[in-house]
């Protein structure tokens, strides 16, 4: 058993913000096709114009990504001071790969001496 005592703040922060970025991305295309759409409309009263969408798709993924950096920050501190006063999560792993049994080595005497060099002439 393992217990994760803590974490990088800045590491967590980091990978919120490109996983907010990233899901970010995924609206862009619809935003864009929201705008498509309302620009073909007609212009109706109280309808916001279609820039709006095609601004917002532009700047939602850096939103996000940077909401994603503070909240993970924030996350990561307080988890590394709830894990200091209770300890953690506690994790166990397995092995997935089978151990293959360790067969013990015999040593094996050597049959002959190893022949030895003269000295070497001093100067």
């Amino acid at each position: 058993m393992v217990r994760l005592k803590s974490v990088g703040v800045l590491s967590v922060a980091k990978l919120a913000a490109l996983m907010y970025g990233g899901i970010a991305l995924l609206f862009v295309p619809v935003l864009v096709i929201v705008a498509a759409v309302m620009s073909a409309m007609p212009h109706q009263q109280g309808q916001p114009p279609a820039i709006v969408f095609v601004v917002f798709a532009l700047i939602a993924p850096f939103f996000y990504a940077a909401m994603g950096f503070v909240l993970g920050a924030l996350s990561a501190l307080i988890y590394n001071l709830a894990a200091g006063w209770l300890g953690g999560i506690e994790m166990h792993f397995e092995s997935v790969m089978p151990v293959a049994p360790v067969q013990p080595v015999q040593p094996v005497a050597p049959t002959t001496l190893p022949p030895t060099s003269p000295p070497l002439p001093q100067a």
